[in-house]
């Protein structure tokens, strides 16, 4: 089973060793400005860190669960590549509203789509599962015939 999964779990891992990289730059930004928790306002430079990291992180749980969906009901290796785009694509996200609110806008539209074919194919995999083991019918082999 752990073949079937591998790529799922180093993305998962990835993914969570991002999350500790937004935590750490918010701690920095905290020292650098002087902010001390539970303050979480303070110079634009400081407030834009905080809400990507803030942000990053409400949709950390999201992602997590349609890479899974989408790694054991549809395909583990394009779930996997799905996700490191996701999580390049959040990258791009942190790095740009560091520097500016509008530089934000380009990685969040892209990491956006990158989740919605992550639904369809989650959906996609979960229809096709229901439908060859509750009523027998193999969407595969019909689309292949």
């Amino acid at each position: 089973m752990l073949d079937q999964i591998h790529w799922l779990a180093a993305v998962t891992v990835l993914g969570v060793l991002e999350q500790a990289y937004f935590f750490l730059q918010v701690i920095y930004a905290r020292r650098l400005f002087g902010i001390s928790p539970p303050k979480t306002s303070g110079p634009p430079e400081f407030e834009r860190i905080f809400r990507a990291q803030v942000n990053s992180s409400e949709y950390f749980p999201i992602f997590l669960a349609l890479l899974w969906q989408a790694g054991l009901f549809f395909h583990q290796g394009l779930a996997a590549a799905l996700g490191l785009l996701y999580l390049y694509a959040r990258y791009c996200y942190f790095m740009g509203y560091k520097a500016s609110s509008s530089e934000r806008l380009a990685p969040i539209y892209f990491s956006a789509g990158v989740l919605w074919i992550l639904i369809a194919v989650s959906a996609l995999g979960i229809l096709h599962f229901f439908l060859s083991h509750h009523v027998g019918l193999n969407v595969l082999q019909l689309l292949t015939a």
